[in-house]
């Protein structure tokens, strides 16, 4: 006989192997942390697709009493980030008087630092999205990826830069320098364009952290025919055809050991990794003991 299963949980149509289960996050805040823990847990569990119910900015009694009455009409788990203690608490019994389980996503990590730190939590809410320097350093960063996209701007004005990267067309420069820009990283790329722009000016910069993005080049010509497909564009030749997209990608790799940049492989990469990778090689860049690959 096979286990019940917990409330909320219930397989997929017949023949299809997920799970679907309803999870709910509540916070007193944005909701960014508390939406990115539960992403990232549930990534960790093949076949099971969570069903997200998303409370944010929930700061009254009356508030949480709608939240209690979605609960109960889709039973499932409760993961919450909560500051103020008499909310927590009507969380917590509501919960227990519903029978659902109920968790603190930070609660594991804020205790042990607490205890290391010997120092009392702080109750503001939000506290991390404080309108404070680093907040500004974000929207700084954002504006200087927008303004330097795609190889605008001078070599005077890519000085600016923390990081400036380097790549053949679609090996997601964009993307990633506004990624990093969310992270107060100024960020500039230039495309190198085969025939026009090798990167070679980029030679003469003396702050920023010049990186190399590649790709393999089967990986670049399904993206390339992609793109277009989306776009419902007519394909040039030398931009999809297998040989110019290899010929294309050699070259940059050659320009890119010539000059000593570091370079990062991104064919199976996601932008957030990608990211990763150029923090850690920055960080060794400003600690003097760069690397070479990643």
């Amino acid at each position: 006989m096979s286990p019940a299963r917990p409330p909320g949980v219930r397989p997929s149509n017949p023949g299809r192997l997920a799970t679907y289960f309803h999870v709910h996050l509540v916070s007193d805040s944005t909701g960014e942390t508390l939406n990115a823990m539960a992403k990232a847990v549930t990534a960790r569990f093949d076949g099971v697709i969570p069903i997200e119910h998303i409370y944010a900015l929930v700061r009254s009694e009356k508030q949480m009493e709608r939240v209690l009455q979605e609960v109960a009409s889709a039973p499932g788990v409760v993961l919450h980030t909560l500051v103020d203690r008499d909310l927590r608490e009507q969380l917590e019994e509501g919960c227990r008087r519903l029978d659902m389980p109920q968790i603190g996503a930070l609660d594991p990590l804020v205790g042990a630092m607490s205890r290391y730190l010997g120092a009392a939590l702080s109750t503001r809410i939000g506290a991390q999205h404080a309108l404070d320097h680093d907040y500004f350093n974000r929207i700084a960063a954002l504006d200087f990826a927008m303004a330097y996209d795609d190889g605008q701007g001078s070599l005077e004005q890519l000085e600016g830069a923390d990081v400036v990267l380097c790549g053949v067309s679609r090996t997601s420069k964009t993307p990633t320098c506004i990624y990093l820009a969310h992270r107060g990283i100024r960020a500039a790329n230039v495309p190198l364009v085969p025939g026009q722009e090798d990167g070679e000016r980029l030679t003469r910069l003396k702050n920023p952290l010049v990186i190399g993005l590649t790709v393999s080049p089967d990986r670049l010509v399904q993206i390339r025919r992609n793109r277009i497909d989306n776009l419902n564009a007519n394909p040039s030749s030398a931009y999809t055809d297998q040989e110019a997209v290899r010929d294309e990608t050699i070259r940059a790799r050659r320009a890119f050991e010539r000059r000593g940049w570091p370079t990062i492989d991104v064919s199976r990469r996601s932008v957030e990794e990608t990211a990763a990778a150029i923090t850690n090689l920055l960080s060794e860049h400003r600690n003097h003991k760069i690397g070479t690959t990643w």
